[in-house]
């Protein structure tokens, strides 16, 4: 976990395996897939003839507690685990939604943000007799595709993906069908997995060992598959883009280390990033200290590279939350004490390199500098191993607006001294493409350009359909 970091997105999972029940595959598949959301959670499954639904606020072992896993038939079955990027937090926004249309009832799961939600509901939804249930875009989505024109889904998801704009991985269900769709830019991961007779989808290749199953491969943008009974089936939008554009920032933070992401191995990456790092900011230090957890592979990669020795400075307290939420300033002002503990022995009198993946605000940033130095530390030089963020994300990243972002307001010397390092570095462009081995189109790197792959407004907000409901 990163000092402070950009929210994540969803995780989406779904599996069909004609040889058993399938409910309790999709639980151990979505706890591989937590560091995605932690705000609610839900499985969907079904034995052919409905559809049975679980959701709940929370990890996903809190939704799952008390509850028997029995109660989920089937052979059939979808997931997902929650942050939200457009809507509450709240119950009625958990996933799976169900929705019923002229295709019949689908439970859906969606991972990503869709910019065009608001002019979906009124030119393409509008002539319908919905009665929404929730403030997300991707209730929006389900019903698009509950009432697609098409005569299979493959038919209708060419369909939808000619209308929705942004980001969507989706992951829904028929009582019949498991469907998995990525977008034509393929800004969200996907992939497919296989265990003996049993097809697996999943938003990464980490989840797919959870359940005993093998990588296949990475759904291709604009792919779409369709999994029963008689196999597999696919089809790619015709007028998907060459190059896809995948959020960079998986690469960076937000998959596990141990996903595969567009053919290269997280961690890999990682690693190769911070080597990258330590040529393009080199420092005389005694140490290098990594924030856990996501920015410890590049830490690795920086001592690597520089010949500093790696060291375990900050000890991450695991049963923090993602996100410190308490009562007062006071408690508030303590919540990185809260979340790390310093080693004060080993980082005592020493000159050391802090390792970050990025930073946003900076404010929690600025804490973490000053807790090392008041733990004993002689100096402080950060390096971060992406490029500064200049821009928010539109496709599913809860990043900061744009004013909120401290590299969009001032420049590295004056972000070096609001945060109290002794020295700064960032990762350039040219070097992050290089970590993960990219040719030059084949990433979103629109946080840190500027650049979005399709036009944005750019004062979209993640609560826009609640403004909507407000004003209906």
């Amino acid at each position: 976990m990163a000092i402070e970091s950009p929210r994540e997105e969803c995780g989406v999972f779904g599996i069909f395996n004609p040889d058993e029940q399938v409910a309790e595959s999709i639980y151990l598949g979505l706890f591989a897939l937590q560091h995605r959301g932690q705000e609610s959670a839900g499985i969907s499954t079904t034995e052919h003839t409905e559809i049975f639904k679980k959701t709940g606020l929370g990890l996903i072992a809190n939704v799952f507690e008390q509850f028997e896993m029995s109660e989920l038939q089937g052979d059939l079955g979808i997931g997902h685990t929650r942050y939200s990027t457009t809507g509450l937090d709240s119950i009625e926004n958990a996933q799976p939604l169900l929705v019923n249309g002229i295709n019949g009832q689908i439970s859906l799961g969606h991972n990503g943000n869709v910019i065009n939600a608001k002019e979906l509901k009124k030119s393409h939804l509008g002539h319908l007799d919905i009665n929404y249930k929730t403030t997300t875009d991707s209730e929006v989505i389900a019903h698009m595709y509950a009432n697609a024109v098409g005569k299979n889904w493959l038919e209708r998801s060419n369909y939808c993906m000619r209308i929705i704009k942004g980001a969507f991985s989706l992951v829904f269900m028929t009582k019949d069908e498991l469907i998995g769709v990525r977008d034509p830019l393929g800004i969200r991961p996907l992939c497919l997995g296989k265990m003996d007779n049993a097809w697996i989808l999943a938003s990464e290749s980490s989840a797919l060992a959870h359940v005993g199953a093998e990588f296949v491969r990475e759904i291709e943008n604009g792919e779409t598959i369709v999994i029963n009974k008689d196999g597999i089936k696919s089809s790619i939008f015709s007028s998907k883009p060459k190059n896809h554009k995948m959020c960079i920032f998986e690469q960076i933070y937000f998959s596990r280390p141990d996903s595969l992401i567009n053919g290269q191995l997280a961690y890999e990456s990682r690693v190769r990033m911070g080597e990258s790092l330590a040529k393009e900011h080199p420092v005389d230090a005694d140490i290098v200290v990594g924030v856990p957890d996501s920015a410890i592979p590049a830490a690795i990669g920086y001592a690597k590279q520089s010949g500093i020795s790696y060291t375990e400075g900050l000890i991450r307290n695991r049963y923090v939350g993602r996100t410190f939420i308490s009562p007062n300033q006071k408690i508030r002002e303590l919540g990185v004490k809260a979340k790390f503990n310093v080693l004060k022995e080993v980082i005592r009198d020493k000159k050391i390199v802090l390792i970050d993946d990025s930073i946003v605000r900076g404010t929690t940033t600025s804490r973490v500098v000053e807790l090392l130095k008041d733990s004993g530390a002689a100096e402080v030089h950060m390096r971060v191993s992406s490029p500064p963020i200049i821009s928010p994300c539109f496709f599913g990243v809860d990043m900061a607006s744009s004013s909120e972002l401290i590299a969009n307001n001032y420049k590295i010397e004056s972000i070096r001294k609001i945060i109290g390092a002794d020295s700064l570095g960032f990762l350039s462009m040219k070097n992050l493409l290089d970590s993960v081995k990219s040719n030059d189109n084949e990433y979103c790197r629109a946080c840190f350009t500027g650049e979005y792959p399709i036009p944005v407004q750019l004062d979209f907000d993640k609560f826009h359909l609640e403004k909507t409901k407000e004003k209906n």
